[in-house]
């Protein structure tokens, strides 16, 4: 037995230096990009096969960009461990982002009326465990967990890939847990402490993309951060600071910068990130929302560092039959 264990962690072992080169190099790539799935019987039971849409798309990788279950279902461990077969099972490596549904709401008496922290704990257990991506194909991660003073967070994770790189940040939904559980009065310390890692796991990424003139920068956060919102003038508390910091790095990145994000569930690409001062839109931001329910698909990405553009994206809508009622 030890023997068959000690052979199979080699042969991954292999299959990593195999596959973590290609990655790294400038060669056009393809992703894919889903999240707010699924909510219902049906979407679980037909998610398998749309992962396996995305799979046949030859993607390099794919992300899901968070909300593994609606905001009613309980945050149980077996949901929480179905959850990660379901990824596990993937034929191409995944990364997974936490959203609100999964942890910060989990306080509903609905979700089991759980410790929405103890949930973190158990999703950070569960989901980033190793250096590497979920899913049967190795992809090798760098966690922001490697650095001492942001030992917690096993979810922020980067990597490089088409000439471009790729950036995780547990940024969720219901104003990034800024209040926390009903009672208290934000901002709550596991906020603060949160976004003091989101705000040094970002600008740590945009220095690295300089040092390395990478072509271009993609985010992958749950949240949609409010847009809208702060150019109206009403900035969410929760994420005025990140869409700040946001804008400055954009500028100074001055290539094309994406922000994928999940949480209200339409899917769309749009360019909203604007100058406070002039109005005018940063014209090398774009936003791609990913679908979410009742809409169920996902989105084709690809990354190419002699383009231009460098990324560019195609909405999939998902074609099985619509459930019988």
């Amino acid at each position: 037995m030890k023997d068959r264990l000690a052979m199979t962690k080699f042969l991954k072992s292999i299959a990593l230096l195999l596959f973590w080169p290609m990655l790294a190099t400038s060669q056009p790539l393809r992703f894919g990009l889903f999240g707010d799935t699924p909510y219902s019987a049906w979407e679980r039971a037909q998610l398998p096969g749309l992962m396996a849409d995305m799979a046949a798309a030859d993607p390099a990788f794919v992300v899901h960009a968070g909300d593994f279950k609606s905001g009613a279902d309980a945050c149980s461990d077996a949901l929480f461990q179905d959850r990660l077969a379901l990824f596990q099972a993937s034929r191409v490596p995944l990364v997974y982002v936490p959203g609100d549904n999964d942890w910060t709401d989990c306080h509903r008496r609905s979700n089991g009326a759980h410790d929405p922290l103890e949930r973190l704990d158990r999703l950070r257990a569960l989901f980033f465990a190793g250096d590497q991506a979920l899913g049967q194909t190795p992809m090798a991660l760098l966690r922001q967990s490697a650095e001492p003073a942001f030992a917690v967070y096993r979810e922020n994770v980067r990597w490089e890939a088409g000439g471009a790189l790729f950036v995780t940040l547990n940024l969720p939904g219901s104003d990034n847990n800024f209040h926390g559980v009903p009672g208290q009065t934000g901002p709550v310390p596991e906020f603060v402490a949160r976004s003091a890692a989101n705000q040094a796991w970002l600008a740590q990424a945009f220095a690295h993309a300089r040092d390395k003139r990478l072509a271009g920068v993609l985010i992958v956060i749950q949240a949609n951060p409010g847009f809208e919102a702060a150019r109206a003038g009403r900035p969410q508390p929760g994420y005025d600071a990140f869409l700040a910091q946001l804008r400055q790095e954009t500028r100074l990145f001055a290539k094309p910068v994406v922000l994928v994000h999940g949480d209200t569930h339409r899917q769309h690409i749009d360019q909203p990130l604007t100058d406070p001062a002039s109005g005018e839109r940063l014209a090398n931001f774009t936003r791609v929302e990913t679908f979410g329910w009742p809409f169920f698909g996902w989105v084709l990405g690809t990354a190419d560092a002699s383009d231009p553009q460098v990324f560019r994206f195609a909405a999939k809508p998902w074609q099985a039959a619509a459930p019988e009622r």
